[in-house]
């Protein structure tokens, strides 16, 4: 007994790492600890037992650590209270250790403390903090010999088993396998269900089966596209029946570059399982990073190809159809050419470093080209640093009326979930020779462009119905532009709040065909004022409710003011 004070400078008999421990359960099971009764708190004897420590001094909250067993001869409770202040010391005691995370208190009954209150048991059974009777026999040092000969017998099978699937996946990367072996074998040394996702969910690799697939789906954490929601388990784990869902990021070098995602669909995953997570996370990484410069580099080639197709200058229409088929590319068949940008920041958003945009794009690429190349046959996807550009096979639409285009990109936004950015599409006319490439590219451009200053962007907008609007975005001045807006409308074209409530009216009454009372309903004006402002508009304007040429020009200049701004 005495020696166990020698311990003392380290605070608390542990001498392993706290990663792993032995149910408290178990550890009754120990010769040392047979005679021990469970007097309180059985629903606490799954806890885990990471130390063992030994109370000696009634202040012996301050010198724990969590998950240690402290056990004590009662001495320190006993010496110098009377019964009643005994027991409200051992209640505050219980409370303390049950708010550091102890794993339990054993007491030895008979020499300084005869027996618990039921006051003080009660409320170890409110906690579910194991309180144990000790027997008298019970040598400490024989106690702490037999725990840690348990602790580090399970430690060296853990760490046994973590190293050797560390050098399986260690393995598995030198000799050139892939993200869906590293996920397989993670779930079979781990006995879980795994997947590896971007950092916004979509999926890269998977070693689930169809039914765990399913519970994921039902708890909403798998989006019907396939795209895990690591938004609902990004800074803890996600409860599933009686399992849990644990995301561990797979960063190297500083830069986020994955999730590896893994289910047990009927119990918390273990510390074991977390740390092997983490050695797994790592090896991902290595992969994961290998397949990124590879992708660097062929997205590249792939590109400086496509931009030369779309400056008219890849070579003939036979070159170009045979260097693409080469490529696993069909520019043969119809299709749409499909430009796709991130919107700019929102004013009142934070500003962000130019690394964060460039990974922002970088995900947003990502995202297309895993969409893309999802489809069959498989759509030509590059990323042009500020914008992603895909030509997509014309087909039939969905049972919902939507075209192949709409269905990619919904694919891609899903439900915006995964820190994902809004973005604006544009899509050219249909592309029947690769001949109109140059021409279908300025197209999906161009409606980009004028979709996002008519909408404010996160629209698709299609070249074929701009109408005027693509009359006015071929002016190649746009001053010319703004002065025929300011000749027509004279003050309208101001920047004044007057001016833009009026121009507004204006936009109203054309857009219902001149009706005063449809626009007054639909501006909430009574008659008589809606009838004062057109005859405003027309001192200002002139005549236009009786001159079709003018009102022709009024509403033209109103378009270029919102295009041009």
């Amino acid at each position: 007994m005495v020696g166990l004070a020698k311990f003392e400078p380290l605070g608390v008999q542990q001498l392993i790492s706290p990663t792993y421990g032995v149910p408290l359960r178990d550890l009754l099971r120990l010769e040392g600890m047979q005679g021990t009764t469970v007097l309180a708190g059985h629903g606490g004897l799954d806890r885990m037992v990471l130390g063992i420590n030994v109370m000696e001094v009634p202040d012996i909250a301050d010198w724990v650590k969590p998950h240690d067993l402290l056990v004590t001869t009662g001495f320190p409770l006993a010496s110098g209270e009377d019964h009643r202040r005994r027991t409200v010391a051992l209640t505050r005691l219980i409370r303390d250790l049950h708010a550091r995370e102890l794993t339990g208190l054993g007491v030895k009954l008979g020499r300084y403390v005869d027996s618990v209150d039921p006051e003080v048991l009660a409320l170890a059974d409110e906690l579910d903090f194991p309180l144990l009777g000790l027997p008298m026999a019970l040598a400490f040092d024989d106690l702490l010999r037999q725990a840690y000969g348990r602790i580090h017998e399970l430690t060296a099978g853990v760490l046994e088993r973590i190293d050797a699937l560390h050098r399986a996946l260690t393995l598995l990367v030198l000799e050139g396998g892939d993200l869906d072996q590293i996920a397989a074998e993670v779930a079979r040394v781990l006995d879980l269900g795994v997947l590896i996702t971007s950092t916004d969910g979509r999926l890269r690799a998977s070693a689930l089966p169809e039914q765990l697939r399913t519970r994921l789906e039902q708890a909403d954490l798998l989006e019907p596209g396939g795209r895990f929601r690591v938004e609902r388990a990004s800074t803890r784990p996600a409860p599933v029946g009686d399992g849990e869902v644990r995301l561990q990021p797979i960063v190297a070098g500083g830069t986020d570059l994955a999730r590896l995602v893994c289910f047990s669909p009927h119990r918390p995953l273990s510390r074991d399982d977390v740390v092997a997570m983490e050695r797994a996370a790592t090896v991902a990484a290595l992969l994961v990073t290998r397949q990124e410069a590879v992708a660097a580099v062929e997205n590249k080639y792939r590109g400086d190809f496509l931009r030369d197709v779309f400056l008219g200058r890849a070579g003939d229409r036979t070159y170009v159809t045979e260097h693409a088929a080469s490529l696993g590319w069909d520019l043969a068949s119809p299709m749409y050419v499909v430009s796709a940008e991130l919107d700019p920041m929102a004013a009142d958003e934070p500003p962000v470093s130019g690394r964060v945009r460039r990974s922002w794009q970088e995900r947003f690429a990502t995202a297309w080209r895993q969409v893309c190349e999802g489809r069959r046959p498989v759509i030509p996807t590059v990323d042009f640093t500020a914008e992603v550009v895909a030509l997509v096979p014309d087909g039939d639409p969905g049972p919902d009326g939507s075209t192949p285009v709409d269905q990619l990109v919904a694919a891609v936004q899903g439900d915006r979930g995964g820190g994902r950015r809004p973005f604006s599409v544009g899509v050219s006319r249909l592309v029947t020779s690769p001949d109109q490439l140059p021409e279908a590219y300025l197209q999906a451009r161009r409606a980009t462009e004028v979709g996002r200053r008519v909408s404010g962007g996160g629209g698709t907008t299609r070249f074929d119905s701009l109408g005027v609007h693509r009359l006015i975005a071929l002016v190649p001045d746009p001053a010319e532009a703004r002065a025929f807006a300011v000749d027509v409308l004279g003050e309208l074209a101001g920047d004044t709040e007057e001016a833009a409530d009026l121009r507004s009216t204006l936009q109203t009454l054309l857009d219902h065909n001149l009706n005063v009372a449809e626009a007054a309903r639909q501006l909430f004006f009574h008659y008589n004022t809606m009838r004062y402002r057109v005859n405003k508009l027309e001192r200002l304007l002139g005549p236009f409710t009786s001159d079709p040429h003018l009102r022709l020009d009024i509403a033209v200049a109103l378009q270029v003011l919102q295009l041009r701004g």
